[in-house]
């Protein structure tokens, strides 16, 4: 399996992740009842998609009794750095400035959305004189 496969996620294996993420840790069954309602997948899909996500590293699990028992290995945060770096290499020719320029371009972002994003980088600009 190539490394680019094995580090990052595929539009359905993100969904699973996103509800395991939430639920911290949980069955197939409740995965599967998590996702959204229009989203009928059977058992057994489910169950493939989550033994994926354990091959490539994303979840590991434990058996309790009949059943496995998934848990993240890779947070959220974590996992949502590693692709915004990729995109940025990948799309923006590694200039993360190019990145946040096109997100505040391209959103009709109000005045207090701004004010945050101002203040994060007010405050990475303290932290990083410290």
């Amino acid at each position: 399996m190539s490394d680019k496969k094995t580090k990052f996620l595929t539009e359905v294996e993100l969904e699973f992740m996103s509800r395991l993420w939430d639920l911290g840790e949980a069955t197939v069954r409740e995965v599967q009842e998590a996702l959204a309602p229009a989203r009928k997948l059977a058992y057994t899909s489910a169950a493939t998609i989550l033994r994926i996500l354990e091959q490539k590293g994303f979840v590991s699990s434990t058996k309790q009794g009949k059943t496995f028992l998934y848990t993240a290995t890779l947070s959220k945060d974590t996992y949502q750095s590693r692709s915004l770096k990729n995109l940025s290499e990948k799309l923006f020719d590694n200039a993360p400035a190019t990145l946040v320029a096109r997100l505040v371009d391209d959103y009709d972002l109000s005045e207090e959305a701004l004010d945050e994003i101002r203040a994060l980088i007010d405050k990475r600009l303290r932290d990083d004189k410290r």
